[in-house]
């Protein structure tokens, strides 16, 4: 099952892979004007889905704000407290970074072959 929900002129695509994975695959660079939407999709998602596991593809986001790096960084947490495993695959190298300075533990930060 593929969703594709609006992000101001960019693209959030939610979608549920064959193992029951939501994966969050955001376009372009995620943005200040772009944060509520992806915590609100990050959070229902978390809290009401609530799969086994939910993955943030970040392959085609070159950038994130500082708003959106701790919202990734919290969305850990609460899968944590849902019993929700939270990844994030394909950020580039300068999102690594960012990401683990943000508190995302880097064993959840994974290069998928895309």
């Amino acid at each position: 099952m593929t969703k594709g929900v609006l992000m101001l002129g960019s693209v959030l695509e939610v979608r549920t892979s064959a193992d029951g994975s939501v994966v969050i695959a955001p376009h372009g660079v995620v943005g200040l004007d772009r944060a509520v939407e992806l915590r609100q999709v990050l959070v229902h998602t978390v809290r009401r889905v609530r799969p086994l596991r939910l993955i943030l593809d970040l392959a085609d986001v070159p950038a994130l704000d500082p708003i959106n790096l701790g919202t990734v960084a919290a969305a850990c947490g609460l899968g944590d407290d849902h019993q929700v495993a939270v990844f994030v695959h394909n950020p580039c190298t300068l999102l690594v970074q960012q990401l683990t300075a943000a508190g995302v533990p880097h064993q959840r930060l994974r290069q998928v072959a895309v």
